[in-house]
């Protein structure tokens, strides 16, 4: 006999996209798996951090839109797990909350999530914005399929980026923002490009977003982060370094 748990998230996707939508607030699971249905997505639902934590690991959805007011663990702490995971540290997340302090939209972004949306939220908006990062990530690359900056590696064939022949783990934005970079050797992007050719998002988006996912691939690259400039005031540049 299923627990109740179980029975939440028991269904076979089939040929629909899954989405895991974990809230601990019955009406937003509702409202969400409501729009996502008619969206044509198939939907799994968990009502705590571990019950979304054995979703994520049992079934692998394509996405995942995690509250970060979560019982048992909170969404944060679901998603460093998720992270830090390499059998799922390439599901996108989407943060959701009824926080909207800067520290909690930073602290999702940091942890590797690829979008946050504060509550009360649109939903149209929300299964816009889940369309956008399944598609991006979707998105064949057709630049060249191995390319080198210095002791960086990325082989686009086998998805995989190595330094120094020791492969490092990335999110999905974090090697798409690696790969446009890398791509523009050399050229200055700035950070209302890298917000549209990365992301995918206009420039009314908080362009922090970037320097904290920047922040985050200087830390996996180590002391070949080098390569990667900040220049001042208006964006970053990938380039040979001589040093």
């Amino acid at each position: 006999m299923n627990t109740p748990g179980s029975e939440r998230f028991s269904r076979s996707a089939g040929a629909k996209t899954p989405i895991l939508v974990a809230d601990d607030e019955q009406d937003v699971l509702d409202l969400i798996q409501r729009n996502l249905d008619l969206a044509g997505f198939h939907v799994f639902r968990a009502l705590d951090g571990p019950e979304a934590i054995a979703c994520a690991r049992g079934h692998k959805p394509a996405l995942i839109v995690l509250d970060v007011m979560l019982p048992g663990m909170s969404g944060t702490e679901v998603c460093r797990a998720l992270k830090g995971d390499p059998a799922t540290a390439d599901i996108p997340i989407l943060m959701l909350s009824a926080r909207s302090q800067e520290v909690d939209r930073i602290v999702g972004l940091e942890l590797g999530a690829e979008d946050y949306v504060t509550k009360p939220f649109s939903p149209r908006e929300l299964v816009l914005r889940i369309g956008l990062i399944l598609r991006r990530n979707r998105t064949p690359d057709a630049n060249a399929d191995v390319v080198s900056i210095g002791e960086i590696t990325l082989d686009r064939m086998r998805h995989q980026v190595t330094v120094k022949g020791k492969s490092i783990v990335l999110t999905p934005t974090e090697y798409r923002l690696l790969s446009l970079l890398m791509d523009r050797n050399g050229r200055v992007q700035s950070r209302e490009n890298l917000l549209s050719d990365v992301w995918g998002y206009d420039v009314s988006v908080d362009t922090r977003t970037v320097d904290i996912h920047v922040r985050r691939l200087r830390e996996k690259l180590g002391r070949s982060a080098r390569h990667l400039e900040t220049v001042r005031g208006y964006g970053y540049r990938l380039f040979e370094s001589k040093t």
